[in-house]
């Protein structure tokens, strides 16, 4: 079993889309920290050119993941009023945390007829982004907490990178609000580090086909179709190595990979993560089991792809 504490740490950490770079940061810092006790140590792409994304070469690679870093949450407009930041909740009295100018705020959101708002001793400075508060909690079965979706991803990565001799690992931006940073990724990967292969380390949805305990998620499409006989390559391995998955195939939903495939290179994609409850509120549910055969099984792909 996998200790969660790095991933309780991704957890607490505000960075919703267009405003990563606390993230960034904390990743670049453990990254730095501890690649001297990984199998490879990565060359690092980060810094201007990158903005808040972070691009980690292992070796002679042929297969990337991305694992986007930020989440959904709420940009304070006039007078408290608040936006959603990508398909975050608009139900009253969730805790919400953020900073501005004045120092760090904890306060709750209010729903009035058409209006969002929150209720604060002061006027929050336009532009803030809120998030949501976190309360993390861990048994024997389950996680769960706000930001599973997509800190669980990263995390996924970053056991991955422990072991990684060969392969890419990106840490995109945006994808909960549009995208927009995995088009000249995509671009950067294939034309620098020659990489035509891309799995999506993101989280999935429980639905009446998709159930806890049940394996890592194979998504067979969403909104977008990625190419079929990539998707049989990956079940193949699948198969192969006994890891426990589910199928997924759904009518609406995208990723990092809808980006991918609508990039101008020729780059093969699939989405795999585990699935949870209570999408895009602060409760979010994973269970544990599906996380440790999605971490299995992204360190086979990365071995075979």
């Amino acid at each position: 079993m996998n200790d969660y504490n790095l991933l309780k740490k991704l957890c607490e950490i505000n960075a919703t889309s267009g405003s990563e770079h606390k993230l960034t940061s904390f990743l670049i810092n453990h990254i730095k920290k501890n690649q001297k006790n990984w199998k490879q140590v990565p060359k690092i792409y980060h810094g201007e050119n990158f903005q808040n994304n972070i691009v980690l070469s292992f070796g002679e690679p042929k297969t990337a993941i991305f694992a986007h870093i930020d989440s959904i949450g709420y940009t304070v407009s006039y007078n408290n009023n608040v936006v959603k930041i990508g398909g975050s909740k608009l139900e009253n009295d969730i805790s919400l945390v953020g900073e501005d100018s004045q120092g760090n705020i904890e306060t709750i959101l209010k729903i009035e007829k058409e209006r969002a708002f929150v209720k604060y001793s002061r006027i929050i400075d336009r532009g803030t982004p809120l998030s949501y508060k976190v309360d993390f909690k861990l048994n024997n079965e389950y996680v769960q907490s706000a930001y599973l979706d997509n800190r669980l991803g990263v995390y996924s990565a970053l056991k991955v990178a422990e072991s990684l001799t060969n392969g890419v690992i990106v840490f995109s931006t945006w994808e909960e609000h549009g995208g927009g940073s995995v088009s000249y990724l995509s671009k950067f990967i294939f034309e620098k580090l020659g990489i035509n292969k891309a799995l999506i380390s993101d989280i999935t949805w429980i639905t009446k086909g998709i159930k806890h305990n049940k394996g890592v998620v194979i998504s067979l499409r969403d909104s977008a179709i990625p190419r079929k006989i990539f998707l049989d390559s990956v079940i193949e391995i699948a198969n192969k190595h006994k890891i426990k998955y589910q199928l997924e195939v759904e009518s609406s939903g995208g990723s990092d990979g809808n980006e991918i495939q609508k990039s101008p290179y020729p780059i093969d994609w699939c989405f795999i993560g585990a699935a949870e409850d209570n999408v895009h509120t602060p409760i979010e549910k994973v269970h544990l089991n599906d996380i440790e055969s999605m971490i299995e099984f992204y360190k086979v792909l990365m071995r075979e792809l």
